[in-house]
C-alpha cells in the first residue's frame, strides 16, 4: 500500500511538472525574477513617508490633468488649422501621462485632488483663450506651462534622489520620462514662435503664477 501511494504521488508530482514546464514555454516574454513587489511607488515606511508620496502623487496628477485640459482648449479652437496635428501630437502624449497616474493613484490608494472640477474649467479656458490669440499664443501658453511642469519635476527629482534613489527607482524613471516630453513640449513651443505674440513675457509670467498656485495648492488640498 506504501509503495502504491509512493508511486501514484511521483506520478502525480511528474504530470504537474510536465504541465507547468509546457505553460511556460508557451509565455511570449522570459521569465524575469524581482525582489521588488510593486510597480512604481514602494509601501511607505511610515506616516510621514506616506504623506510624501500621496502629495507627489496628488499634484503630478494634477497636473497632468489640467495639461490635459489645457490642450484640449487649444484643439477646440486650433484644431481644424495647420497647427491642429501638432498639438494633437502632444495631447496625445499628455493622454498618456494622465494614464499612468491614474493608474498610479488607484494602486495605492490615493485620492487626486479635490479641485479637479475647477482644474478642468481653468485649464479649458486658458488653453482656448491663448489659442484664440492664434498659433502663438497657444505656444506661448505651451511654453509657460510646461516649462513650470518640467521645474515641478525636477524639483521632485532631486528631493527622491537626496532621500533613497534605489529605494524610488521606478518613479524617478516616469519622472524623469515625464519630464523630458514636457521639455520637448516647450522646446516646439519655441519653435512655433511662441516668443512672437504680443506681450509674451508678460502672458508667460502670469500663466506660470498660476501655475504655481495650481501646484501647491493641489499637493495640500
Amino acid at each position: 500500500m506504501q509503495r502504491a501511494t509512493h508511486v501514484a504521488s511521483h506520478a502525480w508530482t511528474s504530470l504537474v511538472g510536465a504541465a507547468m514546464i509546457r505553460q511556460c514555454l508557451k509565455c511570449k516574454g522570459p521569465l524575469q525574477m524581482t525582489s521588488r513587489a510593486y510597480s512604481v511607488v514602494p509601501p511607505p515606511r511610515d506616516s510621514e513617508e506616506k504623506e510624501m508620496l500621496d502629495r507627489i502623487l496628488r499634484v503630478d496628477h494634477a497636473g497632468e490633468y489640467g495639461a490635459n485640459r489645457i490642450y484640449a482648449g487649444q484643439m477646440a479652437v486650433l484644431g481644424r488649422s495647420r497647427t491642429g496635428p501638432l498639438i494633437q501630437e502632444m495631447w496625445d502624449q499628455e493622454k498618456k501621462h494622465l494614464e499612468k497616474f491614474n493608474e498610479i493613484l488607484a494602486e495605492n490608494r490615493v485620492r487626486p485632488t479635490a479641485l479637479l472640477p475647477l482644474w478642468n474649467i481653468a485649464g479649458f479656458v486658458l488653453g482656448a483663450s491663448t489659442a484664440l490669440l492664434g498659433k502663438e499664443g497657444a505656444m506661448a501658453c505651451t511654453v509657460a506651462v510646461e516649462e513650470s511642469i518640467s521645474e515641478h519635476y525636477n524639483s521632485q527629482i532631486r528631493a527622491l534622489m537626496e532621500k533613497d534613489p534605489e529605494r524610488y527607482t521606478e518613479l524617478l524613471q516616469i519622472i524623469k520620462e515625464f519630464r523630458d516630453d514636457e521639455l520637448e513640449h516647450h522646446d516646439t513651443g519655441l519653435e512655433q514662435d511662441a516668443e512672437k505674440v504680443p506681450g509674451y513675457w508678460l502672458l508667460k509670467n502670469a500663466i506660470q503664477l498660476g501655475c504655481k498656485a495650481a501646484i501647491c495648492i493641489s499637493e495640500r488640498v
